[in-house]
């Protein structure tokens, strides 16, 4: 057995490792949380808030698993450097016993991204991962996790503090579940599909609806206004004040354009039970989108 921190051994207690993914999402996300208490440690979430898919995941347990940490400054600061918060993560991971090396890169738009990357092998010891699961690993495979804070955000977002517990108690800055349905819904309706739609939108805006989330339309008035390169591109003229009406002609238009079998191939990586997308269709997701609400 290996000299496990113990509280990441606490971490541990809420997942599964009897199988290869399963094994490998659980480091990944201790990894995450680790990295925010660094970033908190270092003072980043006086100027910051988490928000997206991993938010969603680590603060309001989304039943899935989210590769990224997403960030947006509070106010829009041109001199931001993420490099600052660099030596404190890795000093934070290696507390606990994960070496790993963090690449910022450089600034050349209003998004900047970091790299965390670690072995994979080296790690599954570190959390105590079974032989059969770590030996199914190959030695040089790297465990990447990428941050990104947008450093011009879109504003009028509602935020709050959440405590954390894991790996030891700590605050961070979120955005509120209303205003991160909003950085969602404006995902839905604005991401490109290069290749195939991005399934884990339309997973992420089922959960939001059947939890009863209201949708922030001022928030997400302010990202439509920023950013929707899809919608320019297609020649939709967007009014300066988004309302009901306007957003679900737009999901209507999307939902038609849903490829639903390639939307369930990548949705399904990241969640336990796929029967989950069993119901999938347009007829489904037209009924759904009846279902929201909205707070102005």
């Amino acid at each position: 057995m290996s000299n496990t921190n113990p509280a990441i051994l606490k971490m541990l207690q809420k997942y599964d490792l009897s199988s290869q993914d399963s094994a490998y999402e659980a480091l990944r996300e201790i990894l995450q949380e680790i990295v925010l208490l660094g970033l908190s440690d270092a003072g980043f979430f006086d100027k910051a808030v988490f928000y997206g898919g991993t938010a969603l995941r680590i603060l309001y347990d989304l039943p899935r698993f989210s590769e990224d940490l997403d960030f947006s400054l509070i106010q829009k600061d041109e001199a931001f450097d993420l490099a600052v918060y660099e030596s404190s993560v890795v000093e934070m991971l290696a507390s606990f016993g994960f070496e790993v090396d963090v690449v910022v890169k450089n600034k050349d738009s209003s998004i900047q991204s970091a790299f965390l990357k670690g072995n994979t092998l080296k790690h599954m010891i570190e959390i105590n991962a079974p032989k059969d699961i770590r030996d199914r690993f190959p030695k040089n495979k790297i465990v990447k996790i990428k941050f990104e804070v947008d450093t011009n955000p879109p504003l009028n977002f509602q935020k709050e503090k959440k405590l954390l517990l894991s790996p030891r108690p700590f605050m961070i800055n979120s955005m509120t579940m209303s205003s991160l349905f909003a950085g969602k819904m404006h995902a839905v309706l604005c991401r490109k599909w290069v290749s195939r739609p991005k399934g884990r939108d339309w997973y992420d805006l089922v959960w939001y609806i059947s939890q009863n989330i209201e949708l922030d339309v001022i928030h997400l008035n302010a990202r439509l206004q920023q950013s929707c390169k899809l919608q320019n591109e297609d020649g939709v003229q967007l009014p300066k004040n988004i309302g009901k009406d306007f957003i679900l002609t737009l999901l209507r238009d999307r939902i038609e354009n849903l490829d639903i079998n390639s939307a369930k191939e990548d949705a399904v990586r990241f969640i336990p039970d796929a029967q989950e997308l069993d119901i999938w269709t347009k007829e489904f997701f037209k009924m759904l989108i009846t279902q929201i609400k909205f707070k102005d």
